[in-house]
């Protein structure tokens, strides 16, 4: 893939997010997610592309943009791209005022995500510079902690695990605890979440828990940039969700997932801050302005951009691209 479209993928969370900055604290998520995914959906097809979105909205009958199998782009001559997206990760934490909200998007050729139904995902995340499997979806927590520790060099004590607040997972907190290790909860939003593995100002050195399938294939793209891993298998909790896989060609629900079967290739990754947060600042509006805050990763290279960028208002919603 042609380098510049690295930029132009920025471009289109930049798009999202300045749209959804709108919304934040104002206290309804479906406002903020349909702003987020209109000026996402318009930002796309500016791009000369021949893209098809496989991380998305949902399925075609679940929503009207950005569903999966969508055609987006402005060129069905060029490039046949895979477009992997969340206009707003955690609409609810930018409903409330929050950290860590993002506008997310990884373009790779095709056939380099996996793409699964919308379903939950047990994940588990480490950063670069480790041994391979270092940790295991099938090791316990306490197994997975004293690999973790050792491999760095460090005691239990000092490793911080970061996990969705969510009640499935006292079970889990309650064991890291007790091996000694510390536990950051988040509400929301866990591709930020794995993405900070691999942040050394973070501290995080571990994300573990239940998310959904289609953050974890994102996250999956962005330490595929820069040489994290990962593990992941789908949680199937009805008939209805088997079948769901299977209409997407997974015959085995119980697989386990390496970083590579869900990301791989020469994928770009790109994320806007809208709130602030542990990987980017949100947004600051000013009267007919913004600033932004976003990063690109191209794993070809492994090298991560910081950008900031000021933008005029009063331009956006004609121009998507400068």
């Amino acid at each position: 893939m042609d380098r510049n479209l690295a930029l132009e993928a920025v471009r289109v969370t930049e798009a999202a997010a300045l749209a959804a900055s709108r919304e934040v604290g104002r206290g309804d998520e479906r406002s903020a997610d349909e702003a987020a995914m209109k000026a996402m959906r318009a930002a796309l097809n500016v791009l000369q592309i021949d893209g098809t979105i496989v991380i998305g909205e949902g399925e075609a009958d679940e929503t009207d943009m950005l569903y999966i199998g969508e055609k987006v782009g402005s060129d069905r001559s060029g490039p046949p791209i895979d477009i992997a997206l969340d206009p707003l990760e955690g609409a609810t934490i930018c409903a409330k005022g929050g950290q860590n909200a993002l506008a997310v998007v990884a373009l790779a050729a095709k056939g380099s995500f996996l793409s699964p139904p919308a379903v939950y995902m047990e994940k588990i995340a480490v950063g670069p510079n480790l041994p391979p499997g270092v940790v295991d979806l099938d090791e316990s927590p306490v197994v997975n902690l004293r690999n973790l520790a050792k491999a760095r060099g460090l005691d239990v004590s000092d490793l911080l695990i970061c996990i969705l607040d969510r009640p499935r997972h006292e079970d889990l907190i309650a064991k890291i605890r007790e091996a000694g290790a510390r536990v950051m909860l988040i509400t929301d939003g866990d591709v930020s979440g794995v993405i900070a593995t691999a942040q050394p100002l973070s501290n995080v050195d571990m994300y573990m828990g239940i998310g959904g399938a289609h953050e974890g294939v994102l996250a999956a793209a962005a330490l595929a940039c820069v040489g994290g891993q990962m593990q992941g298998r789908l949680v199937l909790r009805s008939e209805d969700e088997r079948a769901r896989a299977r209409r997407r060609g997974i015959t085995d629900p119980s697989k386990k997932y390496a970083l590579e079967d869900m990301a791989k290739g020469d994928i770009m990754f790109a994320a806007t801050g809208i709130t602030d947060g542990t990987l980017l600042r949100g947004i600051n509006r000013f009267r007919g302005g913004a600033t932004t805050h976003s990063i690109v990763i191209r794993a070809k290279s492994g090298t991560l951009r910081s950008i900031e960028a000021r933008h005029r208002l009063d331009h956006f919603g004609e121009v998507f691209g400068e």
